[in-house]
Protein backbone atom coordinates (compact mmCIF):
# COMPACT_ATOMS: atom_id res chain seq x y z
CA UNK A 1 0.00 0.00 0.00
CA UNK A 2 1.39 3.47 -0.84
CA UNK A 3 2.25 5.99 1.82
CA UNK A 4 -0.33 8.56 2.82
CA UNK A 5 0.42 12.04 1.51
CA UNK A 6 0.15 15.00 3.83
CA UNK A 7 -1.88 18.02 2.78
CA UNK A 8 0.90 20.28 1.51
CA UNK A 9 -1.31 23.38 1.48
CA UNK A 10 -2.07 22.91 5.17
CA UNK A 11 1.53 22.02 6.05
CA UNK A 12 2.70 25.36 4.65
CA UNK A 13 0.18 27.30 6.77
CA UNK A 14 0.87 25.79 10.20
CA UNK A 15 3.81 25.04 12.45
CA UNK A 16 4.15 22.37 15.14
CA UNK A 17 5.53 23.55 18.48
CA UNK A 18 8.05 21.61 20.54
CA UNK A 19 5.31 20.30 22.82
CA UNK A 20 3.27 19.06 19.85
CA UNK A 21 0.68 21.82 19.68
CA UNK A 22 -0.20 23.32 16.31
CA UNK A 23 0.18 27.06 15.65
CA UNK A 24 -1.94 28.82 13.05
CA UNK A 25 -2.60 32.32 11.79
CA UNK A 26 -5.80 34.26 12.33
CA UNK A 27 -8.27 34.85 9.54
CA UNK A 28 -9.71 38.24 8.47
CA UNK A 29 -6.37 39.88 7.72
CA UNK A 30 -6.30 39.39 3.96
CA UNK A 31 -7.97 42.64 2.96
CA UNK A 32 -10.33 45.37 4.20
CA UNK A 33 -7.72 46.31 6.80
CA UNK A 34 -8.70 50.02 6.97
CA UNK A 35 -12.17 49.05 8.17
CA UNK A 36 -10.78 47.22 11.19
CA UNK A 37 -9.76 48.93 14.41
CA UNK A 38 -6.11 49.15 15.42
CA UNK A 39 -6.81 46.85 18.37
CA UNK A 40 -8.45 44.24 16.15
CA UNK A 41 -5.53 44.23 13.70
CA UNK A 42 -3.05 44.04 16.57
CA UNK A 43 -4.72 40.93 17.99
CA UNK A 44 -5.13 39.26 14.60
CA UNK A 45 -1.39 39.61 13.89
CA UNK A 46 -0.45 37.17 16.63
CA UNK A 47 -0.46 33.44 15.98
CA UNK A 48 -3.00 31.21 17.71
CA UNK A 49 -3.12 27.56 18.69
CA UNK A 50 -5.47 25.10 17.04
CA UNK A 51 -8.37 24.11 19.30
CA UNK A 52 -8.56 20.65 20.84
CA UNK A 53 -11.66 19.89 18.78
CA UNK A 54 -9.72 20.32 15.52
CA UNK A 55 -6.42 18.75 16.60
CA UNK A 56 -7.28 15.20 15.52
CA UNK A 57 -8.54 16.27 12.09
CA UNK A 58 -5.57 18.51 11.37
CA UNK A 59 -2.94 16.12 12.68
CA UNK A 60 -4.26 13.46 10.29
CA UNK A 61 -3.82 15.89 7.40
CA UNK A 62 -0.17 16.65 8.14
CA UNK A 63 2.94 14.59 8.70
CA UNK A 64 4.56 15.33 12.06
CA UNK A 65 7.95 14.08 10.85
CA UNK A 66 8.35 17.17 8.65
CA UNK A 67 8.21 20.04 11.14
Amino acid sequence: MPKMKSSRTLAKRIKVTGSGKIKRHHAYMGHFAPNKTRKQKHHLRKAALVSKADMKKISQMIDFNNK
